[in-house]
Formats: C-alpha cells, structure tokens, sequence
C-alpha cells in the first residue's frame, strides 16, 4: 500500500495538512490535518509499504511496544484507506 498520487503534505506554521491537488480535489475537498505520528507514517506510505514496515519504523523512532506500534498503525492506515488516500 501507498499514498496515492495528487495528495500533498505541507507544514503551515505549527501545523502538518494535507491536501488534494489535481484529479484528487473532486473527490476530496478540504484538508486534513496531520500529528506528529500521523505525519511519520504518511512519510513512509510516500513509497510501497506493509503494517509491519511501518510498526519496525514506529518502534525504532518512538519509546513504544510492538503491539501499540501495530495497533495504531493498523487504525491510520484503514482512516486513510476508507478516506480513499491508499492505492
């Protein structure tokens, strides 16, 4: 799984958006905003990614087990999935 094209990641001020260019703004108008997490997993998802690439690089970056790694990024990842940001 990855991004699909068309979506761009931008810091505004203290804040991490993304947002819809191209094709991708009639299907998805508006922008969401991103944490500190959420923002290092799309960073990953940039190229073809697994759950377990993605909890290998959550354990290795933050002081978290496996299990709340796999956890939370199972539950970004079906966000995005059924936000239709996945390919």
């Amino acid at each position: 799984m990855k991004i699909k094209e068309g979506f761009i990641k931008s810091n505004l001020g203290d804040e991490c958006v993304v947002v819809p260019v191209g094709a991708q703004t009639v299907d998805f108008r508006g922008l969401i905003t991103l944490n500190e997490t959420g923002e290092f997993i799309w960073e990953i998802l940039q190229n073809e990614s697994e759950i377990s690439d993605i909890v290998s690089a959550m354990t290795k970056e933050y002081d978290i087990d496996e299990a709340t790694a796999k956890a939370d990024a199972e539950e970004f990842v079906k966000i995005l999935s059924e936000k239709g940001f996945l390919e």
